[in-house]
């Protein structure tokens, strides 16, 4: 098991929590990741309810809008914060805001917006579209980022998020200020703690603050660690379905594959659960994907325990 996870940097979860569960289980994170083509951060401090774009200071108006506005094209609005306490106090400076393009070749914006109704106008068609220009073209100040990692720490929407999320946010950031935000939700806290990687949009599982650091110093090359392949951490890329997310972290574990960039995957429609995963340097493997369901366990703290729907992948002969 990579990194010290499981430590006492981490806090102490019940013994029925969901993600201790799925960890005693060690049930597979492949196919698990969000969809989102792109992702819009925005800082916002202080509380955040369950649906916290429109629960927090923000205003659910404002946070209505600009999160239906990106779900709508097929990308996703996440709230952020800084690592650390959280007053129940209004913003009183600006916001820190990222965009990131998740495609073939990502890029990552950053900009301060003194409003954050300031983001309605961004061109975010232009962002769909992975059109980099027309992004900065309508957000002044817009500038290059390195690689963020966004780490979800949100106890409305689970307890494991908070218990398990917080001190790791909090110890990644403290070795690589800037770089290491709390997120209102990256989806799938049975896993937490969990995290996003952005611009990349590589979702992963079960991260401590040691593994925070290898992805934040292996993603400016576009990499992730070795150590982060396979189904224990790879929840897969949010730009895929989730039959394609497996097919591309299936062949990253055994391939031994760390780039991010290298590779491209496509369903094959004649041949359903059959994806094509190519590299760059001309390989290409033919995946089959397929579910199953396992032993029943609760997907979230407090529910009742369902049948589990886990991908499993091969590559054809």
């Amino acid at each position: 098991m990579s990194g010290a996870y499981g430590s006492s940097a981490h806090g102490h979860s019940a013994p029925d929590a969901c993600s201790i569960g799925f960890d005693r289980a060690e049930v597979s994170a492949y196919g698990t990741a969000a969809r989102a083509s792109f992702f819009v951060a925005l800082e916002q401090p202080g509380p955040w309810g369950r649906d916290a774009a429109r629960q927090s200071h923000l205003g659910a108006e404002l946070g209505g809008a600009l999160s239906d506005a990106c779900a709508q094209r097929g990308g996703r609005l996440t709230l952020v914060r800084r690592p650390g306490a959280h007053a129940d106090a209004h913003h009183g400076g600006g916001h820190t805001a990222y965009l990131a393009w998740c495609g073939a070749d990502p890029w990552l914006l950053e900009a301060s917006v003194a409003d954050p109704a300031m983001l309605l106008d961004v061109d975010l068609d232009a962002l769909e579209r992975g059109d980099r220009a027309g992004v900065v073209a309508t957000l002044p100040g817009a500038r290059a980022a390195a690689p963020v990692l966004l780490v979800c720490t949100n106890g409305r929407r689970d307890v494991c998020c908070a218990v398990r999320g917080r001190p790791v946010a909090l110890d990644a950031a403290t070795a690589s200020p800037g770089r290491v935000w709390e997120a209102s939700h990256t989806g799938g806290h049975r896993f937490a703690p969990t995290g996003v990687l952005l611009p990349h949009g590589a979702t992963l599982a079960r991260l401590d603050p040691g593994l925070c650091a290898q992805v934040l110093e292996r993603a400016v090359d576009d990499e992730l660690p070795a150590g982060l392949l396979g189904p224990r951490h790879d929840r897969g890329s949010s730009r895929l379905d989730p039959g394609g997310q497996a097919a591309e972290a299936h062949v990253r574990a055994v391939e031994g594959v760390t780039s991010l960039t290298a590779l491209t995957t496509v369903p094959l429609t004649d041949e359903p659960g059959t994806y094509a995963v190519s590299h760059r340097d001309g390989r290409r493997w033919t995946v089959l994907v397929e579910t199953s369901q396992d032993a029943p366990l609760p997907e979230s703290c407090g529910k009742g325990a369902v049948p589990l729907r886990v991908w499993t992948a091969r590559i054809s002969d």
